[in-house]
């Protein structure tokens, strides 16, 4: 299935059913009163998270979502049904905002998660309502209300523990296809992951992270080189990056110090707070240089990077030196994460508890 993680909607909520005027017509009671019944409201529009969902290709392709209108009100004290309520379903990560004024509607972290995006007219009065000791035959109703009509777009976040973050042809691929269930097309050119991958790694029971792919960023991704650009914001739910660096280019020319510092400036352009995420320096495809140059080559890369956090020295293709690289990882993630400013939510769209 084709990765798609924007998208624009339309959403309108059905409107409410027209009050009924109308009197009781009944043998031998010459002076029937009102018996005109309420319209039903209209159908609400809600949205839900759903765990099976990774996508956001159906909303491509459909861009108008309409809920039923409610029923009108008739005679005989029978009050109009209420419209059929819309459900959306889109994947666990998934960000609405408001197309035109862009506040925050909805983040849906959670399986199951629901949200009202549109509230349904009100049905309108019938002149049942209007009987009063002053005003026995009533001869007025109210129509139904309109619902409400939002334009919103949506934006997929995946939700991720880790996120590899590095040059084309780092090796990202690679270890996330050693060390989980995620099974990524790898090729030796840039390019190769055109959409973020995610896996889960398992190293027991209950012992379990997931790590997301990002394709591979380059200078001036920020301003929408390369594809790294579309796809930084699934790094933003991460609790920890791995900056994988290749110590051993396949170009003579290439420099791996430059290229780890470009990724970073990337970084810092696009959101000053994913780059200050805890980031971890992994040096891979180790097996590629001759045993007696490693030391030297990763103490020259380290210090000239002038790194301050953990750093791996690993081979993703030979599997060197991942087990520690991992349990650090668990250790890492299964703190609890650090509590930060909750969203502001419009109080109109709020979780539906029903």
């Amino acid at each position: 299935m084709k990765f798609i993680d924007e998208a624009l909607i339309e959403v309108f909520a059905g409107k409410g059913g027209n009050g009924c005027m109308s009197f009781r017509r009944e043998k031998f009671i010459p002076f029937g009163g009102p018996d005109g019944g309420d319209g039903g409201r209209g159908g609400h529009v809600y949205v839900e998270a759903d765990s099976n969902l990774n996508t956001l290709i159906d909303f491509r392709y459909q861009r108008l979502y309409r809920a039923k209108n409610g029923e009108h009100g008739r005679g005989a004290d029978q009050f109009g049904a209420a419209g059929d309520d819309l459900l959306l379903r889109v994947p666990v990560g998934t960000l609405i905002r408001d197309a035109e004024s862009h506040e925050v509607v909805a983040d849906l972290t959670q399986s199951g998660q629901r949200i009202v995006l549109a509230h349904g007219g009100a049905g309108g009065l019938g002149n049942l309502r209007f009987k009063s000791s002053t005003n026995r035959a009533p001869r007025q109703c109210t129509p139904g209300q309109p619902g409400e009509q939002r334009k919103l777009q949506l934006e997929l976040k995946v939700l991720a523990d880790v996120g590899l973050l590095g040059m084309p042809n780092a090796g990202k691929s690679t270890l996330i296809a050693a060390v989980s269930n995620a099974r990524p097309k790898i090729a030796d050119y840039p390019f190769t992951t055109l959409h973020p991958q995610l896996g889960v790694v398992r190293l027991g029971e209950g012992q379990s992270f997931v790590v997301a792919d990002i394709p591979g960023l380059i200078e001036g991704a920020a301003e929408g080189a390369g594809l790294g650009h579309q796809f930084l914001r699934h790094l933003q739910r991460t609790r920890l990056l791995l900056h994988l660096v290749d110590v051993a280019p396949f170009d003579p020319e290439a420099d791996p110090v430059r290229d780890a510092r470009s990724v970073v400036a990337e970084l810092k352009k696009y959101d000053p707070d994913l780059a200050a995420k805890p980031r971890w320096l992994v040096l891979n495809k180790i097996d590629m240089v001759p045993p007696d140059e490693r030391k030297a080559r990763v103490s020259a890369i380290v210090r000239r990077l002038r790194h301050k956090g953990p750093v791996y020295v690993v081979s993703a293709l030979a599997r060197e030196g991942l087990e520690p690289l991992l349990r650090d990882i668990f250790d890492a993630v299964r703190m609890p994460a650090p509590e930060g400013p909750e969203a502001t939510h419009d109080p109109r769209f709020v979780r539906d508890e029903d």
